[in-house]
């Protein structure tokens, strides 16, 4: 197809790009230099209206097509910031900041965002108006929730949005999407449990924490295995225990214990959150402790709307020929959410190949990616606003 075709003669020119960011990259919404070359570009491009600083570090670039008859307003988004991951993969363009890295690819979906946005303002074949979006924040600080708080959704009469990561393990070129739940909700949890601190030698003067502890992490897994339907997907991970001693013969007077809950249905995750401190608390009070836990709530759950996702599987299909349309949801979280709970859209994976997996030291983005990744955002624009 001739977008398609496009991109590949644009590939050294994203490549470029992607690489820059993948040498210079920045965390959560400290991501001033990216966003400020994405700026530049976008206004190099001739895009009809640039906006800096949405959702504190966010862009928007806005293109007007050939006409606007239609009065549709379609989204792209693309999340910028790295991750705090010391690079191990010994590439040429590697960071060069120690202890950051894009080890998620968000490098390679701003540049092929950017290239999106090059051939559209070149070419400018739909009827309507499409909002370019370069989130801050994916990894954890809620960029998308900041930018939707900040208005920008009204603000630019978005009426739909389309998001899109890469996914290491699906061949290059491949698409994996499928409709309603697609990525998890994630929590957060601290559980610190205080008991009667002594010597290990008298334990029976002491309310041995680390035994409270041990009692709460294993009931803890009678959720998912015994409160939850099979059928249901959820995720109760103790991920870290610590103590406030360090001696060998010191029974500590305080455990604190954190750890991730992830869930596909808000009725799970209700029932995750009431059972998780029902068995926390009871569970010390029944040894002579007590548990005070602190449940926060996270990104919520990634749904794809019916229609949209027919739409995005379409474009996909034209590009590529290859989609899986039925893929299985994923219990890791993303924050593009947010925008999915104001406005319809669609979440799509595109393949990386046999790479690292995301959030590893030795994880790359695939650059042979870029055209099929570009061809599929710009092909959402001129699908939805086809020229009259």
């Amino acid at each position: 197809m001739p977008v398609k075709n496009r991109f590949a003669e644009l590939l050294p020119e994203i490549t470029a790009w992607r690489r820059d960011f993948h040498e210079h990259p920045e965390l959560m919404f400290d991501v001033n230099r990216t966003a400020g070359k994405v700026a530049g570009l976008l206004r190099a491009f001739g895009c009809d209206e640039v906006v800096e600083g949405i959702g504190r570090t966010g862009v928007v670039g806005i293109i007007k097509g050939r006409s606007d008859s239609a009065g549709r307003v379609i989204g792209l988004r693309a999340d910028m910031d790295a991750l705090p991951i010391t690079e191990a993969t010994g590439l040429d363009y590697a960071s060069k900041t120690p202890g950051k890295m894009h080890a998620c690819g968000h490098d390679g979906h701003t540049a092929m965002l950017l290239g999106a946005a090059k051939y559209l303002a070149e070419t400018r074949n739909f009827d309507g108006t499409v909002a370019l979006i370069f989130q801050p924040a994916e990894e954890g600080g809620g960029g998308g929730r900041e930018m939707v708080a900040d208005g920008m959704l009204d603000r630019f009469g978005i009426q739909e949005v389309y998001g899109m990561h890469n996914m290491p393990g699906i061949p290059v070129g491949t698409f994996a999407i499928r409709e309603g739940a697609i990525m998890a909700a994630a929590d957060q949890f601290d559980i610190v449990v205080t008991g009667k601190g002594g010597h290990a030698a008298k334990p029976h003067d002491c309310i041995d924490t680390t035994v409270v502890a041990a009692h709460i992490v294993v009931a803890l897994q009678t959720i998912a295995s015994r409160g939850v339907d099979p059928l249901k997907q959820v995720v109760v991970s103790v991920c870290t225990v610590a103590t406030d001693s360090t001696a060998h013969n010191v029974i500590p007077q305080q455990v604190v214990m954190k750890g991730t809950v992830r869930t596909m249905d808000p009725k799970v995750q209700d029932y995750v959150e009431r059972r998780l401190t029902e068995i926390a608390t009871g569970t010390a009070t029944a040894l002579g402790a007590t548990a005070a836990v602190n449940y926060q709530r996270g990104y919520p759950v990634t749904v794809n709307a019916v229609e949209p996702t027919g739409h995005a599987v379409k474009v996909a299909q034209e590009v590529s020929g290859r989609v899986d349309a039925d893929t299985a949801p994923l219990m890791g979280a993303e924050d593009f959410s947010f925008m999915l709970n104001e406005r319809p859209g669609a979440y799509i994976f595109l393949g990386n190949g046999d790479t690292a997996m995301v959030h590893h030291p030795e994880y790359n983005f695939d650059d042979d990616a870029i055209p099929f990744g570009s061809s599929w955002y710009a092909g959402m624009v001129e699908a939805r606003m086809p020229v009259s």
